[in-house]
């Protein structure tokens, strides 16, 4: 287990710095750090391009606790010295400004040069990889810890598969347990929207397919390390399938959180020495099933195109949330089934809204994890929520109201 403040760190002005905190889910997640439980010891400064809604932000936050420690820090992603700058006086930056394709690099490559532990909330592959590629080695020499995915995408899966390996080798006993194959399939239930940010976040991702499998070739063929172990860590080919324990459909879900679960089982050894993962969404009718593979098919199809791909992104704006009242009516579960040595084991992975309130908690809890907590794993570099913040992150999940219950 690590301390991850190191001596330098320790001395540094703010805890936590939230970059784009005057965005709708930056302004969420700020909100949720000057109301919980200890706000006001906690350091805290938000960051952005203009200091008028910088300024109005840091109002609005003190309004809803005026014992709480704000400052406002100017920074914009087009100026790299102002973004060290940032990155210098916190402990840990959280990001929510993106396109993180279009305006993540920069921020990241400041963090690993100031030796900041770094946060946000993307969903986008091309992103992630491409910062494993470039800055794996330096952060994980500096002992830092860069994690991406810090939300929706990918918490939930991502250390809702976590905590079913845990339950799975309590079932096996201390004697097998992190030395027999395991499979583990979610299955995802939920109701809300996604943000302006998100909505754009997937179109660029879309419309840049094909550069992505070029940048995967040119990455393959670069690398120099071969695993450690003969562990193996898979993703199941995807497949649609009724379920009965569900009354539903499963379908393959196309996000970054089969591959952020796979990571984490390649470099956590209680996912023992051959991992399968399946991820899915549920559906409750066929027709639905039908219109909603067509729909994102088409929606690919279009971002793929200058003209049509403008249409799309016009459809949301990067700062367009929904309302207070509407979010409180969101809500999500993901569900569990884990399988080892012939034992089965049921969890689930529970909260409030997906797309804002809840992202925001997960991604504020991260910040504060990497900002207080001296239990966390001695894994470095880019790596994800459940390899770098494991079981401390589910216990501060869990006490902030998103539960991890085995069934």
């Amino acid at each position: 287990m690590s301390t991850q403040t190191t001596a330098a760190s320790a001395s540094r002005p703010y805890d936590i710095v939230v970059y784009g905190a005057t965005g709708f889910t930056g302004k969420l997640t700020a909100e949720y750090l000057v109301t919980i439980d200890g706000a006001e010891q906690l350091k805290l400064a938000i960051a952005g391009r203009n200091a008028h809604k910088l300024q109005a932000c840091k109002q609005d936050l003190l309004a809803k606790n005026s014992n709480a420690k704000v400052e406002t820090l100017q920074a914009d992603s087009d100026d790299y010295t102002s973004l060290v700058n940032m990155a210098a006086q916190a402990k840990v930056v959280i990001t929510t400004v993106g396109p993180y394709l279009k305006y993540g690099e920069p921020l990241v490559r400041a963090c690993v040069e100031a030796g900041t532990h770094y946060v946000d909330l993307t969903g986008e592959p091309e992103f992630v990889e491409g910062l494993e590629h470039e800055f794996h080695d330096q952060a994980a020499e500096k002992k830092i810890k860069i994690i991406n995915c810090c939300g929706f995408d990918s918490i939930p899966h991502d250390l809702g598969a976590l905590y079913t390996v845990q339950q799975l080798n309590e079932l096996v006993g201390p004697e097998r347990a992190g030395k027999v194959p395991m499979k583990v399939e979610g299955f995802i239930e939920a109701q809300g929207s996604f943000s302006g940010g998100t909505w754009h976040s997937a179109i660029t991702q879309f419309s840049r397919l094909k550069e992505y499998r070029n940048k995967r070739k040119e990455w393959h063929k670069s690398k120099t390390t071969k695993p450690t172990d003969r562990r193996r860590s898979r993703v199941m080919s995807p497949k649609v399938f009724w379920v009965n324990a569900y009354s539903a459909w499963a379908c393959p879900f196309p996000s970054i959180d089969p591959q952020v679960v796979k990571r984490t089982a390649a470099t956590c050894r209680e996912f023992g020495p051959d991992f399968i993962y399946g991820h899915y969404v549920l559906v409750k009718k066929l027709p639905n099933l039908i219109g909603g593979v067509a729909g994102a098919g088409g929606v690919v199809l279009l971002s793929q195109f200058k003209y049509s791909r403008n249409k799309l992104l016009a459809i949301k704006d990067p700062g367009q949330g929904p309302s207070e009242s509407q979010r409180a009516k969101s809500w999500f579960k993901v569900h569990f089934v884990g399988e080892a040595d012939g034992l089965h084991v049921w969890t689930e992975v529970a909260g409030g809204d997906p797309g804002y309130g809840e992202t925001a908690k997960m991604l504020a809890e991260s910040a504060l994890c990497l900002a207080q907590d001296s239990n966390l794993p001695e894994v470095y570099g880019v790596t994800t929520p459940g390899a770098g913040m494991g079981t401390a992150l589910i216990e501060r999940l869990n006490h902030a109201g998103i539960t991890f219950r085995t069934l």
